[in-house]
């Protein structure tokens, strides 16, 4: 069976991608399971330069088709803020519970109309020899003044991330399965590059 590399070091991104691409007749492997060391300064002025940037580097370090991504929460009230820098916003050395002391401030006091927000995301399949293919992904929803408690590693942002027409937030403490998906911008792009990997790995023979 082909392998698959989730070019990842995240444990909550592995845990999705592993979830979203289990139907496909692929083996499925993360960066430690084939010993690959290493890993990739983000950058890119994009998130799919950043994305491709990932994908191709760890494609051709394994030799496997490896899929990466790169994405990140766009708030209305900060001009499309922290994007790009949404893992590093408060320096290169904060860490998850700092965003979240720093988004518990900003959530009080975002003005009612002003609390628009989008988590978007870019998926990359590159293969060894440099071929790559990017799809998007996202999901609108809103920064709620108080955040669900039981915060998820990896995931700093999701606690304050509402969705106002199933009233529920963007966390697996609060969705059921079937919306976990639904409203999932990473299963969105997912979804995209299903067909894309099946005919670029030639998978649609072997299923």
């Amino acid at each position: 069976m082909k392998q698959l590399l989730i070019a990842t070091r995240n444990k909550g991104k592995l845990g999705e991608f592993s979830e979203f691409l289990s139907g496909l007749p692929v083996q499925l492997v993360s960066l430690d399971d084939i010993g690959v060391k290493g890993d990739v300064e983000e950058d890119q002025s994009t998130y799919g330069e950043n994305s491709k940037k990932k994908a191709l580097f760890f494609a051709k370090k394994a030799g496997l088709p490896a899929i990466s991504d790169d994405g990140g929460i766009e708030i209305e009230f900060l001009e499309g803020a922290p994007g790009l820098k949404s893992r590093r916003w408060l320096g290169k050395n904060s860490t998850e519970q700092d965003i979240i002391a720093k988004m518990k401030k900003l959530a009080e006091t975002l003005p009612d109309d002003k609390r628009g927000a989008t988590f978007r995301t870019i998926v990359t399949l590159a293969l060894p020899s440099g071929e790559s293919w990017s799809v998007e992904g996202k999901i609108h929803g809103i920064i709620a003044k108080k955040p669900l408690l039981n915060f998820l590693t990896g995931y700093p942002y999701r606690s304050f991330f509402y969705l106002p027409e199933i009233n529920k937030y963007y966390h697996e403490k609060d969705l059921t399965k079937k919306e976990e998906t639904l409203y999932n911008h990473r299963y969105k792009a997912v979804q995209k590059l299903k067909p894309v990997i099946e005919k670029a790995l030639n998978l649609r023979n072997h299923a």
